[in-house]
Order: structure tokens, then C-alpha cells, then sequence
């Protein structure tokens, strides 16, 4: 079998790539029967020649490759027919923007495994970029609050090497006894929490973070039960909450009044209460300054999160007695950042890690007749059809919704 890493394609480039050279080299030693092909890139973290120097072919053509594997979407016209794809198509919860691709990609009778879609048997997501996101954003939050308040200028994560560096930066400049708020349970809030102790700042309880002061920074590290409450008043659990979404209400309001930072680094999912609304961010006792949107939801749970901001220019302002975007320094003004592709700022961390656990949970499905149905459920498309998993699509591919 013959695999073939891709170049990425997609604008604004995107440097990073699921294999490092050192993960293909390990790939290559525990499966000397695979071929393995780079395709050359001027634009991947990792130059051609850290393949060529660990015997790894690079070449301008993969047509001849059985398996390509990328990041991004590829555009439809780089497409090649009758090839098993893995890529991020977002697609699988009908993205408007992307119909055309998907149709494009049962067109040309592509075998589509999305990143997204590879789960173990409990519908477990086993690979992602989740944890480079949470650091990455929490490295930008607390940027973002130097800057407001100018007490200090860090470059942007994008300029600097590795986590160490980012956490090398922060570490030099002091932080006010602020409170922060951290909400999450999945990779995203654990790289965020990482980012923190990182740099010692203290965790604590929930009663002590609503009820005491601090002369020092702190931060509490809360999930869907302490930031939602039944409309009925009982207290159940977690698994309660997500099997009935709808009988619950915010109660995240009582974090906002002693918080001057909110980083969200939670999943949410369909029918869940907004966390955080308009009304609790005009009201008076409302004291957050910065919001760190690392979900990075539109007109989602997180009322600030108005768009998406860029690499470039990560901050904006939110005005909450008017509901719109301001200049991020304005004195009224809640600063937001909310980048909707972190992990690329940090592209050396992210493909080494990334491709360390694909090289881990998937390439031995390919070996072992995909014995623990990796590959067949994160299929999503097979001889030109869409497969029984993700039939629910079929409307969206048609364009009747």
C-alpha cells in the first residue's frame, strides 16, 4: 500500500502537516511494507529536504499513491478520482460553504475518512489539534489583557517556536490579581489548563472562586454542571445534562461577575443553553475584560463571539450596552479573541503531535483488516455514495437543505 502526505493547498496557507519527518520514519520502520511519498511544499513547517534526510521520497506527483493524507480541505480541482482521502472536509455538519466539495468528492468516487469522523467504538473523537488550540488561545488571552490594559506587548504565538517559547514569554511578564475562568472538559480546555499551571497560576475551588479575594492571580476549571443548573432546581448529573439539554438553564452569570477573564474552551452541542448572553454581558455587575473564545462558535453560546477574528488581527471589541464590535482597546469595551484556527500559529507542536497519535490509533487499522472498525466508521464516503453512518447528509448533498 502506498500512502502519499499532500501539500496543503487551502488560503491562507497553512503550514502544518500530519506527518513530521520523524513520524514517517517510525512509520516507515514499523510498516516496511508501506510506501511512503512527501509531496513537495515550499509552505510546510517541515522543509523537503528534513523528509529527504530520513530517506522519505518527495515528489510533484501522487497519483500513484493509494492512501493521500492532508489537513485542510483540498480544493475540488487538486481532487484525485478513485483515491482514499484523509482531511478535515467540515462537512459533516453541513457547512454550506463546502456542499460543492463533498458533491465533488462523490463525483469523482473518493473514499472520504474526515479527521473529525475518527472515533472509537464509544464515538470517542481519537485525534484532533483540540490541546494546540487551548494553548495557543490561552497564550493569546493573556496577551490580549496585557494589551488592553498596556501592561505588557508579547509578540503573537505565530512568531515564536514551540510551547516552551510561549510559555518563556509569558512567564516574564507579572500578572494583577486577576480571576480567570476556564470552562471545558475535552483537549481544547486541557491545553488551555496546561498553559496556566504552566505558568503557576494558582487553581482553585469553585466556592473559594465565587466567595474570595486574591493577591494573586488564580483560576478555576469548571465543566457543564457548574456553569448550568436545571430549570426545575434538581441536581443530577453530568449524563442527565446530556441526554436533556434542554431542561437546563446559564448559571455561568455568576462567574462573569467575578471573572475579568473567560476562557472557553468547552464543546457545545445541539440544544444546549447559551452560557454566556447579551444580558449578563450589559449588565452592571458584568466584570469581564477579556473573553478568549477558543471553541470559537458564531452567534453561539458566548454572546461576545460575534465572528471569527484572524491570525493577523486576533482582537476585537465588543460593546455590550450596543451589541457591536468596537476597537478592542475601548474602555467600555469586553476585548475578544476569537481565532478560529489556533493550532495553525503553533504548526511545528501541532503536525508532530497530531501525527504521533494518527501514527498511533490509525495506520495500523490499514494492517490489521481495521479490526477495531477505525476506518469503517470514520468512512464517509464509499463508491460514489455517501456511507450508512452519515446517510443524513444526503439531503445537504442534494442542496434541499
Amino acid at each position: 500500500m502506498k500512502f502519499g502526505i499532500i501539500r496543503e493547498r487551502k488560503s491562507p496557507p497553512d503550514r502544518r502537516v500530519v506527518f513530521s519527518p520523524d513520524a514517517l520514519s517510525k512509520f516507515k520502520e514499523e510498516y516496511p511494507q508501506a510506501e511512503i511519498k512527501v509531496e513537495s511544499s515550499d509552505i510546510r513547517v517541515f522543509p523537503d529536504e528534513a523528509y529527504s534526510e530520513k530517506g522519505i521520497e518527495i515528489t510533484n506527483e501522487m497519483d500513484d499513491c493509494d492512501v493521500l493524507i492532508g489537513v485542510k480541505e483540498v480544493p475540488i480541482e487538486a481532487l484525485i478520482p478513485d483515491k482514499k482521502y484523509f482531511f478535515f472536509s467540515h462537512t459533516i455538519k453541513k457547512q454550506p460553504y463546502n456542499r460543492k466539495l463533498l458533491q465533488a468528492i462523490l463525483d469523482k468516487n473518493i473514499t472520504l475518512f474526515d479527521h473529525e469522523t475518527i472515533v472509537d467504538a464509544s464515538n470517542a473523537r481519537l485525534i484532533g489539534f483540540g490541546r494546540y488550540a487551548g494553548i495557543v488561545g490561552t497564550y493569546n488571552a493573556l496577551r490580549a489583557f496585557g494589551l488592553k490594559y498596556e501592561l505588557f506587548d508579547i509578540p503573537k504565538a505565530v512568531t515564536l517556536h514551540d510551547q516552551a517559547a510561549l510559555l518563556q514569554r509569558l512567564r516574564k511578564n507579572r500578572l494583577p490579581n486577576i480571576k480567570i475562568v476556564l470552562t471545558g472538559r475535552g483537549k481544547v480546555a486541557y491545553g488551555a489548563k496546561e498553559m496556566l499551571d504552566g505558568m503557576k497560576i494558582k487553581e482553585v475551588s469553585v466556592d473559594d472562586y465565587l466567595t474570595k479575594k486574591y493577591d494573586q492571580p488564580v483560576y478555576t476549571f469548571i465543566d457543564v454542571l457548574d456553569y448550568n443548573k436545571r430549570k426545575d432546581g434538581q441536581k443530577l448529573d453530568r449524563n442527565d445534562f446530556i441526554a436533556n439539554p434542554t431542561e437546563y438553564e446559564s448559571d455561568f452569570e455568576r462567574f462573569a461577575e467575578v471573572s475579568d477573564l473567560f476562557i472557553a474552551g468547552h464543546f457545545y452541542g445541539n440544544n444546549s443553553p447559551v452560557i454566556l448572553s447579551k444580558e449578563m454581558l450589559r449588565s452592571p455587575k458584568c466584570n469581564l475584560k477579556v473573553v478568549a473564545d477558543v471553541s470559537c462558535d458564531i452567534d453561539g453560546p458566548v454572546a461576545c463571539t460575534i465572528r471569527s477574528s484572524t491570525i493577523e488581527e486576533p482582537l476585537y471589541g465588543y460593546l455590550p450596552s450596543e451589541g457591536k464590535e468596537v476597537a478592542f482597546n475601548h474602555p467600555a469595551a469586553i476585548t475578544v479573541m476569537a481565532v478560529d484556527n489556533l493550532p495553525c500559529e503553533l504548526p511545528k507542536d501541532a503536525s508532530e503531535g497530531f501525527g504521533e497519535v494518527f501514527l498511533e490509533r490509525v495506520i495500523p487499522a490499514f494492517f490489521n483488516n481495521d479490526k477495531d472498525g477505525i476506518l469503517e466508521r470514520a468512512k464517509v464516503t464509499e463508491n460514489g455514495k455517501l456511507t450508512p453512518r452519515f446517510a443524513y447528509l444526503q439531503a445537504y448533498v442534494e442542496g434541499k437543505e
